[in-house]
């Protein structure tokens, strides 16, 4: 994939806000074409359009195939992000996790 972009999601889109931080370091520190942003969940659907993949904190997990559904017709692949990795803001385990997310069929 040539440019991956990346949604984070949370309730304020704060604690999401400095994982996503953490991610384009990590990006930047290995030269990697990604882009990862964070919204509130709120904020969700008007970004469909411009991401690959969308991932959801932890606490939104029973909320996924609502979000997979939203996402289907923009063909956005959805995730939840792990517990351990959204607690240790943790940017390059968030990276590989899109990555892998991005290339499912």
């Amino acid at each position: 994939m040539e440019n991956l972009k990346i949604l984070l999601c949370c309730g304020a889109g704060m604690s999401s806000g400095f994982l996503a931080s953490n991610a384009r370091k990590v990006a930047k520190k290995q030269k990697l074409s990604v882009s990862v942003e964070a919204r509130s969940h709120s904020e969700v659907a008007e970004h469909l359009n411009y991401i690959d993949v969308l991932l959801i904190g932890p606490h939104y997990a029973m909320e996924l195939d609502n979000f997979k559904e939203t996402a289907a017709p923009y063909a956005v692949k959805v995730g939840v992000i792990p517990q351990d990795v959204y607690a240790s803001l943790d940017g390059a385990r968030l990276i590989e996790l899109a990555k892998k997310l991005a290339e499912e069929n």
